[in-house]
């Protein structure tokens, strides 16, 4: 991609983000990203079939970083070297905030199914071998209820922007059983 279509894809980008804050997905148009980003119809579409594979563009940007296996020192946080699943969640936090202004946008409508489907998919990954066993309780059923915990407590975070990374993953960790 030369730089005129990385500047193209980028105003494509903030446009979407900068109007996911005012409302949802599913009110958003096509035609209000490309005002917005003040770019043409034909330079939208060269770059995105629909605004569905803008939302999974956006997703697989904001995810890549976030569920990257290497923890690098970065502006506002930094736990390079910590690989324990804690620290993970709490990079997680961090990099959502980024995203904490327009993220109401896409967990609260119609795109929250595309969303929570991917993040899940991300999230199995990650506590896969941190959930351990439960007395009677199967793994599965452990792994897919530490998932679907944090999920939802990503869900409440965007409706209570106020809280700190690290409170919300004391919160999570304190009120999650079966995680190492």
């Amino acid at each position: 991609m030369d730089r005129r279509q990385r500047k193209s894809r980028q105003a494509i980008f903030r446009a979407f983000t900068e109007l996911l804050k005012e409302k949802s997905y599913s009110k958003i148009t096509v035609q209000e990203i490309i005002d917005l980003a003040d770019v043409g119809r034909t330079t939208f579409y060269t770059h995105f079939e629909t605004k569905d594979a803008l939302l999974e563009s956006i997703c697989a940007d904001m995810f890549e970083h976030v569920f990257s296996e290497e923890l690098d020192k970065e502006k506002t946080h930094d736990f390079s070297g910590v690989h324990d699943t804690r620290t993970r969640v709490t990079h997680i936090l961090y990099h959502l905030q980024d995203h904490i202004a327009y993220l109401p946008g896409i967990l609260f409508g119609e795109s929250d199914a595309f969303f929570m489907g991917y993040f899940k998919e991300q999230l199995n990954g990650l506590f896969a071998e941190s959930v351990q066993p439960y007395e009677r309780v199967p793994y599965d059923y452990m792994l897919h209820h530490v998932v679907c915990d944090f999920a939802e407590t990503i869900r409440w975070w965007a409706r209570h922007s106020e809280y700190a990374p690290e409170e919300i993953s004391a919160f999570f960790f304190e009120t999650t059983p079966g995680i190492r």
